[in-house]
């Protein structure tokens, strides 16, 4: 039974992480659901008049989530706000972990000028991963900076790092960068953990004959450079985004319905 709790205004921004990308569902507004929507039901249901809003875009970098988000979010009024920014930085050649941090700091300390709760995301382990796994040390220095931010805003920290079962391929989709359902649904329960939220999302354990390894999605690689990776790489060097002409799926603060959960695999 979920319990009751002091929030009735959400607004959540970000990038695709955040938009719900690799959780296509026709049912939710913009054809994806993501951990943030399963997070707004639960919270919504046990408060009248609970309102969310997703600002997110798939493909914003850390500057972007500043200059077009954070005044839209704090004009919605709202009484908590996650952001998760910098992983499009991070992932790039030749950032600076630090820099990035820097400015996030800045972002951080205007969400919280309302006095909102502020809910701040650190990175997945990701160096079990094909091709991600390299740039594990950035990710680290990343981490250590967004728990420092934290302590210094008196922010909460969804940490991702902790979550073992994200090393699990099925928790991730075809294109290796975006989590699947299985993996926002269980992003969702450690935010709503680490809100101190109870809840009836059902936690699904992995069965161990069925676990699937990384380096059996390696034997995969070509198809997958193929498809995603290519792709991915050409809109770098054309100056492009997924995100390009995109508006946010739900821009205005509204009552969100509570759906059953499912554990969809993909």
């Amino acid at each position: 039974m979920t319990q009751a709790h002091p929030w009735s205004r959400y607004v959540a921004i970000g990038d695709s992480f955040t938009e719900g990308i690799g959780d296509p569902d026709p049912g939710s507004t913009g054809g994806h659901r993501g951990w943030a929507d399963r997070v707004a039901e639960v919270l919504g249901s046990t408060v009248d008049d609970f309102a969310y809003a997703n600002l997110a875009i798939r493909g914003r970098l850390l500057q972007q989530i500043i200059d077009e988000q954070a005044q839209a979010a704090l004009d919605l009024r709202p009484d908590l706000i996650t952001v998760s920014a910098g992983g499009n930085d991070i992932i790039r050649p030749g950032t600076d972990p630090d820099e990035v941090a820097s400015r996030l700091e800045g972002l951080v300390a205007t969400l919280s000028s309302q006095g909102a709760t502020v809910v701040l995301f650190n990175g997945p382990d990701i160096g079990a991963t094909p091709v991600l796994g390299r740039i594990r040390g950035k990710v680290a220095i990343y981490n250590e900076n967004v728990q420092a931010i934290a302590l210094r805003h008196d922010a909460v920290v969804a940490n991702m790092w902790a979550l073992r079962e994200l090393a699990d391929s099925r928790m991730w989709a075809p294109d290796r960068l975006h989590f699947s359902p299985l993996g926002h649904h269980r992003i969702a329960r450690m935010v709503l953990a680490s809100l101190a939220v109870e809840n009836d999302l059902q936690e699904y354990v992995l069965p161990d004959p069925d676990r699937r390894l990384w380096r059996v999605a390696r034997r995969e690689d070509m198809g997958w450079a193929r498809e995603y990776l290519v792709p991915w790489v050409l809109r770098r060097v054309r100056h492009q985004s997924s995100g390009d002409g995109l508006g946010p799926k739900r821009p205005e603060a509204v009552a969100v319905l509570y759906r059953e959960s499912t554990n969809r695999e993909q």
